[in-house]
């Protein structure tokens, strides 16, 4: 396993792998979920890169990105064992030197759910996203569904720009109680980990109210939300129904439809979803 720290060095080594390419973006502090799709990458592909990147331009006023959770060592140990060929880590300055002024933007998509909540949020993550795309020149990218807003962003990115390579989405990883993997899951304290599992149980609710005929969102999220609110330490950021390709809320339940989340336990907030077929 080789791991490159600058554009340049990337660029003239990818000129001499092996393709297929299967590339895994991340922002480190690797989980049971990002070796999932390591292990499919090297599954489908002759050459396996992983990126390790805190994207600075993601985070907004306030977020938690100085604090967010690092671990190199740890994350390269991991990559190691699952037989990862190249491990790319640039630095800040290297992904955005100080004269850097390009962004992409990827419109309504983005306006919805998370970028409501955050702005500028996708902008930044379509930025680096786009620019890893262009330093790594995969074949196939791979993406959990857990970020299932952020997926259908470089979906549409991918697809409008042009860009020569597959996007290949992978289901969320869960711990045992049903907690999707995350990095931030570290940030939980117990009371606060073991509250965490109604997002879980309130998308399963979801998913039986739907199979059981009901078709009315309100209704729906009506149920969601009781059970959420009988968890003390969660504040509801939003909670949603809405068509899964263009994030439009729905009245009625018409597949397939994304049921998703946002929910702060004290200062560590979390978001989950299920797609009802």
């Amino acid at each position: 396993m080789r791991v490159i720290e600058t554009i340049a060095e990337m660029a003239k080594l990818r000129t001499e792998l092996a393709t297929p390419l299967g590339f895994v973006p991340t922002m480190g502090y690797l989980h049971e979920g990002h070796l999932s799709l390591v292990r499919k990458a090297r599954a489908e592909n002759a050459t396996v890169i992983v990126s390790i990147f805190v994207n600075p331009t993601q985070f907004g006023a306030g977020e938690d990105l100085a604090r967010y959770p690092r671990d190199i060592e740890r994350d390269l140990k991991m990559l190691a064992h699952e037989r990862t060929d190249i491990v790319f880590i640039p630095k800040a300055g290297e992904m955005y030197p100080t004269n850097f002024s390009s962004w992409v933007e990827a419109g309504q998509v983005t306006e919805r759910l998370e970028g409501a909540t955050r702005p500028g949020h996708f902008r930044g993550v379509a930025t680096v996203v786009a620019k890893l795309f262009n330093i790594v020149n995969p074949t196939r990218a791979y993406f959990g569904q857990k970020d299932a807003q952020q997926l259908l962003v470089i979906k549409r990115m991918a697809t409008d720009l042009n860009m020569n390579l597959e996007i290949i989405p992978s289901a969320t990883i869960r711990e045992p109680d049903g907690l999707a993997m995350s990095s931030r899951n570290v940030y939980l304290n117990p009371e606060e980990r073991q509250q965490a599992t109604v997002l879980f149980k309130s998308l399963e609710m979801a998913k039986q109210l739907y199979r059981n005929g009901e078709k009315e969102a309100a209704k729906v999220l009506e149920q969601m939300l009781a059970l959420i609110r009988q968890q003390p330490l969660a504040q509801v950021d939003y909670a949603s129904i809405a068509d899964n390709q263009t994030l439009e809320e729905l009245d009625t339940i018409t597949p397939p439809a994304l049921v998703s989340l946002a929910v702060r336990f004290g200062g560590t907030r979390l978001i989950d979803n299920v797609v009802l077929e």
